[in-house]
């Protein structure tokens, strides 16, 4: 799909690029098929091939409006769509590009930058994030049951163990996990020192992602560049390799070279950090020969649904790892219909856009619940919070699973 570029946008280099990007579209409608949002809205303009023309026409100079923002902003950034595209197109970052371009001409409400900017700092500035955890958990004995559900319980990390051996990697902690759910880490920690790998607890750290996600591309950038100055020493030391637990850091992580590629003081190693990045399932796998026979037949818990986040399995591309790993160890795992579509969390669009998240987690609920299971498994810490408030069926990330077989006696 050619663009003709217009005066404004000649010497841009972001507009450039996005017109680079949507010369891999052959306007197939493939993507329609997987997207969430038009099989929710069956608008065109809310599929990936209409707001591929919104841009491409604003590229060329046609008006952007409050309707142009709208429809960019209901895509969830899942990335259904790129598993999908016969040609390749990297739409992820268009989607990016058009954002950014998009905002310089059209100014949110006032309302609307109030509610983003309480909600970026709440999440990332300061102790206000932990603060309302902590009180949410304390009053909620007494809180109806909905209310009671959209408090995350308390739960104990357990020992994390002292780095032991020569095979390391450095562990991320981010920014919201370690309040909410700081056992995942541990029980990583736990796991890979079985499999003879030490996990280097990188604390404090958010990816840059939530920024991004709610359009603050200059303190994204901000952050991944404090992060790579904080990082220098680990990353040339002798770690193997920076991982994260959570599938939407893993596929950010891996994205550093691209979004600091125009960086001089940066770029090298952001390219560096991306081809270090590695998901947690990536090296479960690679030393599961060595830590399976290790391991107890399930007892507490042997049915299981898998809830595959988007992060994992089209930004990263890493489809049906988990299952495999789980089934090896002896779960049983429920089919679960539509297993492509996005739960609806997608870093905080569960907040920006409540209405068709909601839905997408009503759907997702009832493809999960179908098999009856015991618990839920998934491998990002936004979509365990949003599947959690609104059902009873403990949700545990994947790795508690293969570190309960360690500790189950």
């Amino acid at each position: 799909m050619h663009t003709d570029l217009a005066d404004t946008y000649q010497h841009d280099a972001q507009a450039v690029e996005a017109a680079e990007l949507i010369k891999a579209c052959v306007h197939c409608g493939f993507c329609n098929a997987t997207c969430p949002t038009y099989q929710l809205l069956g608008d065109e303009r809310d599929g990936p091939r209409g707001r591929i023309y919104l841009i491409k026409q604003m590229l060329e100079g046609k008006a952007v409006t409050a309707s142009t923002q709208l429809h960019l902003d209901r895509c969830l950034m899942c990335r259904a769509c790129e598993t999908t595209c016969p040609s390749g197109v990297r739409y992820g970052h268009l989607a990016e590009l058009g954002r950014e371009l998009v905002a310089r001409q059209v100014e949110r409400g006032p309302e609307v930058r109030f509610r983003r900017a309480v909600l970026h700092d709440g999440l990332l500035k300061g102790p206000w994030f932990g603060l309302a955890v902590g009180l949410g958990r304390l009053v909620r004995p007494v809180l109806p049951g909905r209310l009671k559900w959209r408090v995350p319980l308390a739960r104990e990390a357990g020992s994390w163990p002292e780095p032991r051996h020569p095979r390391r990697v450095l562990l991320l902690d981010g920014c919201v996990q370690p309040i909410l759910v700081p056992a995942i880490n541990a029980a990583a920690a736990r796991v890979l020192d079985l499999a003879g790998i030490s996990a280097i607890r990188l604390p404090h750290a958010c990816c840059g992602a939530l920024s991004a996600h709610m359009g603050y591309a200059d303190e994204a950038e901000t952050r991944m560049q404090r992060n790579l100055q904080t990082w220098m020493t680990e990353l040339q030391g002798p770690a193997e390799a920076m991982i994260s637990t959570a599938s939407g850091c893993s596929a950010y992580l891996k994205d550093y070279g691209w979004q600091l590629r125009n960086d001089p003081h940066h770029a090298g190693l952001a390219a560096r950090l991306s081809l270090m990045s590695k998901d947690l399932v990536e090296l479960i796998q690679q030393v599961w020969p060595s830590l399976r026979p290790l391991l107890k037949p399930p007892q507490t818990v042997r049915r299981v649904a898998v809830q595959a986040p988007c992060s994992l399995q089209h930004g990263q591309q890493l489809v049906g790892l988990v299952e495999q790993l789980l089934t090896d160890a002896g779960f049983e795992l429920t089919q679960v219909v539509d297993g492509h579509l996005c739960c609806g969390s997608a870093g905080t669009y569960s907040l920006l856009q409540p209405e068709l998240s909601d839905q997408l987690r009503a759907n997702k609920l009832q493809a999960l619940h179908a098999g009856q299971p015991q618990c839920i498994a998934t491998a990002n810490i936004g979509c365990m919070m949003h599947l959690q408030q609104v059902t009873s069926t403990p949700i545990l990330h994947w790795i508690e699973l293969i570190d309960m077989l360690i500790r189950e006696t």
